[in-house]
């Protein structure tokens, strides 16, 4: 199963004031108060007034984002993050392998990173996105780690979180959808469903 992320995540707040004139941006609601802005080339050529660019090869660690951050771009972000941090994050994962990329702004300048990993051997809190959502504030809970407490496994790829924010979905809605169903089944006019073949039984 593959993953791909291009986002930038901050404070649901500062991100609303930063982007309400935009007609390319879609804020995705996370959990904790922070939202994410899926980064598309529309809403590059907005931000900048150019189009974006893209390595050819692999990121590295010293090229660590597949998005060329042009200085208009950076510069657009550190304003933002005069208001509280901001963070671009990275990832494309394939077959268990890929790599994960991240860097945050405050206060004007870039304040950690840019930091990439491709092997993730560290401590979970050490990977590049789970230790720029720390920075930006993201507090401890009951999920494995930051990525997962804010909500980033819920969709897998940019149309997914366009779709996201377009529907103005919580960071909880695949959790409720679950409470539901199990409420569902557990009614007392429920019975059981017949069985059908053998062959209906594997997984979809």
């Amino acid at each position: 199963m593959s993953y791909e992320l291009s986002a930038v995540v901050a404070d649901v707040e500062l991100l609303r004031e930063q982007t309400a004139d935009l007609d390319h941006a879609v804020l995705a609601a996370l959990r904790q108060d922070f939202a994410l802005l899926p980064v598309t080339p529309q809403l590059v050529a907005e931000l900048t007034g150019g189009l974006p660019d893209f390595r050819t090869d692999e990121p590295s660690a010293a090229q660590p984002f597949q998005l060329v951050l042009s200085p208009a771009l950076t510069g657009l972000l550190a304003r933002w993050s005069r208001q509280g941090p901001v963070a671009y994050l990275e990832a494309a994962f394939a077959g268990g392998l890929g790599h994960q990329s991240a860097v945050v702004w405050l206060g004007g300048a870039v304040s950690w990173g840019p930091c990439f990993d491709d092997t993730l051997d560290r401590p979970r809190t050490e990977w590049p996105i789970n230790a720029a959502l720390t920075r930006l504030g993201a507090e401890p809970g009951p999920w494995i780690d930051p990525f997962a407490e804010l909500g980033l496994h819920l969709e897998r790829d940019t149309s997914g979180w366009l779709a996201h924010g377009r529907r103005g979905l919580s960071a909880d809605y695949w959790d409720d959808l679950a409470e539901e169903w199990e409420l569902r089944q557990s009614e007392p006019h429920q019975q059981p469903p017949r069985p059908g073949p053998v062959g209906d039984w594997g997984s979809a």
